[in-house]
């Protein structure tokens, strides 16, 4: 199976508090196993093609049960993952400086 990243953002809607949400939707990525490096704005997320869509699914979920929610998630089987430092297999591979 291929690898790829997920850049995702999560937005609580008419909530109190958004660290809620942002704080379950992490919890549920990691628990499929995918790796997960937040940041300030947004999340990457990275592993197998499958691994990816079920966290993302999960993630959501879990996000979603605070209360209204929005997930933007931009894929990728060309950004760099931790696996493939340059996006070894990809579209991306072909343009990095040898």
């Amino acid at each position: 199976m291929e690898s790829m990243a997920a850049q995702v953002s999560i937005y609580p809607l008419h909530q109190t508090s958004i660290s809620d949400a942002i704080s379950e939707a992490l919890e549920a990525f990691r628990a499929t196993g995918v790796e997960v490096r937040p940041g300030a704005m947004s999340t990457v997320i990275s592993g197998d093609e499958n691994a990816v869509f079920t966290a993302l699914r999960e993630g959501y979920r879990a996000a979603r049960v605070q209360g209204d929610v929005v997930m933007v998630a931009t894929l990728s089987n060309a950004c760099p993952t931790p696996a493939t430092p340059h996006g070894a297999g990809a579209a991306n591979a072909r343009h990095q400086p040898g």
